[in-house]
């Protein structure tokens, strides 16, 4: 225990405490995240950091709470059939909107900006990082008055609550907005995609200082009732160990995807309570199998199957996750629609040497790294900075090369990583072989689109999220019947036979169930955290009296 708080000493002294005098006031909430934001507008990210900001300072239609029940914000109430929001066959959506809703500067918010909205993600001028599910499944969205949006979907579906003006959708200001379309013909460089000036959310934007901080405060005009904090102060820092050592000193309130390793130190800090939140994130390996761009070995489900079974992923989660975590058997761990009886591949170096050996990969040339046709079996591990990622590349390029394997590993700042196809992201471009991150569905709906043929990301589709060239018909038929399948059985039942083929054909491995894990300084209570929408209780938190 000396050592972890010397450790901690050193790194105060070396990074310091928050610099900015706003982020010192005891009522402005100190939140470190591992990774820099990269972008404040909705329809061009699916970070998670980026998503999970956008509590603070935009509404969508409705929140996720930690019960998983949706809470009206934007509408007077959730769509059913019984209210009428939900059409006979589920193929129309209607939304009431609230008649008191505003946007920081005080102009209404109208049917109007949902339109604008779906009009902005579907415009081929503008670049999203997704189209789903409004390319594929929406038919039109309609505004017949100010606070009616009408939804009609090509054919019922069923993923809607979770999808729908949500997230990576929220509702921007067409008054702010559509004259900047107008202008540049494009919201691809809006000023306000980093500095949005009008929002809709409990805190406005105040600040981002790249490579630094982040600041928003209280919005005054904020049509619920104002925020109990004044405001929130966000500090990009991508060291788990700088996190951990503000956190246990209370120079930070908040930190979150911090390594399970590290929660011994924050508990016996006595600072910070620690908090799972489940959110169907399962940290896993994601496998290239585009001929264009993989290795060609990754092609072949054998050489798939055998990198699964060379890596002891149990004993990642005993040493460097304390044994608090399992190795996932499925992307829907944990849940109704994984497969019956999933267990996830055996660690058999054994197997994996021989289905190599199948597959014509042999050391022809004895210099311990297997070759087929002159090709050296050298693949390419990237992942972003995060250091249990970090920890897994070396652990994983060891076993590997136990049995004839290179692994040449990359590691690249987060707002890199992540970056899409348009914007030369590496993993977006197909630039890997094995790639590692935690990847949600849907949540709290299963619904899973990076799977598709029809996602697969090129420069015809580059807003598209399948980057490992993956395309199954069967599957992409199986999908899109669930996806229409409002039936509760009916689908868990498609989701089974989804999770099978995606187990059959290695797409897809898990190292690590991954519930979010946050650390909340106990100086502060009411801090009710879901795991589909984080902070969607924020304007709510406060100091304890």
């Amino acid at each position: 225990m000396r050592k972890i708080f010397l450790v901690v000493t050193i790194l105060l002294l070396v990074v310091g405490v928050f610099s900015p005098a706003s982020a010192q006031d005891s009522n402005i909430l100190r939140i470190d995240f591992t990774q820099e934001l990269d972008t404040l507008n909705p329809i061009y990210t699916q970070m998670w950091f980026s998503t999970t900001a956008m509590d603070l300072y935009l509404s969508p239609a409705w929140f996720i709470d930690e019960t998983l029940a949706p809470v009206p914000v934007l509408v007077t109430e959730i769509p059913s059939a019984e209210n009428g929001g939900i059409n006979e066959d589920g193929s129309v959506i209607t939304l009431k909107l609230r008649d008191n809703i505003v946007w920081s500067d005080g102009e209404p918010i109208t049917s109007d900006d949902f339109v604008f909205t779906y009009n902005m993600i579907m415009d081929p001028a503008n670049t999203p990082s997704s189209r789903f599910p409004y390319d594929t499944h929406v038919k039109s969205v309609e505004a017949p008055d100010a606070t009616t949006v009408v939804v009609t979907f090509n054919s019922p579906y069923a993923p809607w609550l979770s999808n729908l003006f949500q997230g990576g959708s929220a509702p921007l200001p067409e008054h702010t907005l559509q004259p900047v379309f107008d202008s540049e013909g494009s919201l691809d460089n809006a000023a306000w995609n980093r500095a949005p000036d009008v929002v809709s959310g409990p805190f406005v934007f105040e600040e981002w200082e790249p490579g630094s901080h982040m600041s928003f405060v209280r919005n005054d005009a904020y049509f619920n009732e104002p925020a109990q904090l004044d405001g929130v102060f966000i500090r990009f820092v991508p060291e788990d160990a700088t996190v951990v050592a503000s956190l246990v000193s209370g120079d930070t309130d908040v930190g979150t995807f911090l390594a399970y390793g590290d929660t011994e130190a924050l508990e016996e800090s006595g600072n910070v309570n620690i908090v799972l939140v489940p959110s169907s994130y399962n940290e896993g390996w994601f496998f290239n199998v585009d001929p264009a761009t993989a290795h060609p070995a990754m092609t072949d489900i054998n050489v798939r199957k055998a990198l699964s079974m060379a890596v002891d992923r149990d004993k990642i989660n005993t040493d460097l996750n304390r044994g608090l975590t399992f190795t996932p058997a499925s992307y829907w761990q944990d849940t109704p629609y994984m497969r019956p009886g999933a267990t996830p591949p055996p660690y058999d170096p054994a197997e994996a040497s021989r289905l190599l050996d199948e597959a014509g990969w042999v050391d022809s040339d004895g210099d311990g790294v297997r070759d087929k046709d002159g090709v050296k079996l050298e693949l390419r591990f990237v992942t972003n900075q995060r250091q249990i990622r970090v920890d897994v590349q070396v652990i994983a390029q060891q076993a590997l090369a136990d049995i004839g394997v290179a692994l040449l590993l990359e590691n690249y700042p987060s707002e890199v990583f992540f970056a899409s196809y348009a914007d030369d992201g590496p993993t977006a471009r197909g630039r890997y072989d094995i790639q590692e991150f935690s990847s949600p569905t849907a949540f709290p709906d299963p619904d899973v689109s990076r799977f598709l043929c029809s996602e697969i990301a090129s420069d015809a589709k580059p807003e598209g999220v399948n980057d490992a060239g993956y395309c199954n018909p069967q599957l992409d038929e199986l999908l899109a019947e669930q996806s229409q399948t409002v039936d509760y059985d009916s689908r868990v039942a498609l989701f089974h036979q989804i999770d099978q083929i995606i187990t059959d054909d290695v797409i897809w491995v898990g190292i690590w169930y991954d519930p979010d894990l946050w650390a909340i300084s106990n100086k502060y209570e009411n801090t009710r955290v879901s795991g589909a929408d984080p902070l969607w209780n924020i304007a709510n938190w406060t100091i304890a009296s």
